[in-house]
């Protein structure tokens, strides 16, 4: 708590995961086969939207004066 220097939440660093991993992979096969569940984007659009919406960050961080890396 700001106000009065108190701990209101502990985290403990033993949960964290690692912000660069070497693999992480995905797979959503038991959701297929148990939830009959099913994308409703393919891949290539997946990629498309992310490549969008980075474009659009670089744009809004040029126009405003920022680097983008």
């Amino acid at each position: 708590d700001e106000t009065s220097g108190k701990t209101v939440v502990k985290i403990d660093p033993t949960y964290f995961r690692p912000t660069e991993v070497d693999l992480l992979i995905g797979d959503a096969s038991k959701a297929r086969d148990v939830l009959g569940w099913k994308p409703k984007r393919s891949f290539a659009q997946l990629v498309e939207e992310m490549m969008a919406s980075d474009l659009a960050d670089a744009k809004r961080d040029a126009a405003n004066g920022k680097r983008s890396v």
